[in-house]
């Protein structure tokens, strides 16, 4: 068997289904993995928190784009971000006449810490101006239009998780599907996009699997679980 190395692994199109539902099979694969798995998401830091508590493993994840970093086994929680600039970007998009489009109870901003998301029916154009205007950008991640500060990224948040666990970043092993995971692509040891990833990721990755979504997150650790 292959010396299994830390996981770095994306949550939505990578761990779920094309309806954005967690697949099982995937829990098991992450409670029995031989070394750290951290979950870089997007979502807000309720969402990685309670899949690690689900999936039985140790709370180490990255949340809103490399916003929230929180490694349970130092009691690290980093943040790297501006909620309150992007929550200026978002009153102003909305004052010009824009809806963030989600429902009024808005669970995917509610608890964001340092940044915004818009729904992707919602313009992008005006969006990307008016964030630019205040020093910030828009990352497409597939799910959302996520304002946030241009330093602020999954793989600088992936440096402070491997220091917090005594690891380098090219230890890791990232899996992931979108442009937001590029970054992590960029200092991984090894890159898996799975099939359904966007451009972006496709042309990060060291190699791309198959089969898309969990079905590609399973294909692309196999060799770590034979």
């Amino acid at each position: 068997m292959t010396d299994t190395p830390p996981l770095a692994v994306d949550v939505d199109g990578t761990l779920t289904d094309g309806q954005q539902a967690v697949d099982p099979r995937v829990l098991p694969v992450l409670r029995n993995w031989d070394a750290p798995v951290v979950v870089a998401t997007g979502k807000s830091l309720p969402y990685p928190v309670a899949l690690c508590q689900f999936a039985g493993i140790p709370t180490r994840v990255i949340a809103e784009n490399g916003g929230v970093t929180a490694i349970a086994d130092t009691d690290a929680i980093v943040y790297d971000g501006d909620r309150e600039a992007a929550q200026a970007v978002l009153d102003e998009y909305v004052a010009a006449g824009h809806s963030p489009g989600w429902r009024e109870t808005d669970f995917v901003n509610r608890w964001r810490e340092t940044e915004v998301a818009v729904a992707r029916e919602q313009p992008l154009e005006p969006l990307e101006d008016i964030a630019a205007d205040h020093g910030l950008e828009v990352v497409d991640t597939g799910y959302a239009y996520h304002v946030k500060d241009p330093e602020m990224s999954k793989g600088n948040a992936l440096r402070t998780a491997a220091s917090e666990l005594g690891f380098d970043p090219a230890d890791f092993l990232a899996v992931g599907d979108s442009a937001n995971d590029v970054s992590t692509f960029a200092i991984a040891g090894e890159a898996i996009a799975v099939r359904n990833a966007d451009d972006a990721a496709l042309a990060a990755a060291d190699r791309v699997t198959d089969a898309s979504y969990a079905d590609g997150f399973l294909e692309a650790v196999e060799e770590y679980r034979e």
